[in-house]
């Protein structure tokens, strides 16, 4: 664990990256998101060797995902796609949709979700009648960052529920995107928050570390 202070220069950044890039004792490089406003964040992420990053960020391995060739899935969609094997669901075929369109879950999610052979709608702040889409959904992934935002009455009966928010209410409560309490009377299949796609990230960042060492190896 290396902790750099707030104001550490980007130059610093990069020169302990590149040490640790050439290190062959660490197998896998992960930058805790998000960094101090005067450091490039995306140059940040390019400069981790293609073969440690396990987070699954650089451009590479990003850019890998629309070809289905990435060294490492970014570990949270990857962690998703386990939760949906666990469920049995062949999302081949199926009608997914997905409620976010961030860099880190809501694209590569997507990309993951179309290798798989599903029909994927992409969701964002400026779709119009969003439970017009999620209604439709055989599987729901949310994750935009707004509590409780999808309700029972936006879910399809009998869909696969995959929440990926995390937010902190007024009374310190930890809650997810989807009202939990209304949508699990309509999903068949539904994540908790805490304690669901969570601890899938860790496996996942777990798993591609593992993979790291064993292609070094």
């Amino acid at each position: 664990h290396i902790a750099l202070p707030g104001d550490t220069v980007e130059s610093e950044v990069l020169a302990t990256i590149a040490r640790l890039n050439a290190d062959p004792a660490v197998h896998g490089i992960l930058i805790q998101l998000p960094l101090p406003p005067h450091i490039d964040g995306r140059k940040v992420l390019e400069a981790i060797s293609v073969h440690k990053d396990v987070d699954g960020f650089h451009l590479y391995n990003v850019g890998g995902l629309v070809v289905g060739n990435t060294i490492f899935p970014p570990c949270t969609p990857y962690g998703v796609q386990l939760l949906l094997d666990t469920t049995g669901t062949d999302v081949a075929g199926q009608n997914v949709v997905v409620v976010g369109a961030s860099n880190i879950v809501g694209k590569p999610q997507a990309m993951l979700l179309l290798q798989a052979g599903a029909t994927v709608t992409i969701c964002n702040s400026k779709t119009r009648d969003l439970a017009a889409h999620t209604r439709e959904a055989d599987v729901l992934v949310v994750a935009v960052g707004r509590a409780k935002m999808i309700t029972g009455d936006q879910i399809k009966p009998g869909a696969v529920v995959i929440d990926v928010g995390m937010n902190r209410l007024a009374d310190g409560k930890l809650s997810g995107d989807v009202d939990f309490a209304s949508a699990v009377e309509r999903a068949g299949w539904i994540t908790p928050v805490p304690g669901g796609v969570g601890p899938m990230t860790i496996a996942t960042l777990l798993s591609n570390t593992l993979d790291a060492a064993e292609h070094r190896a």
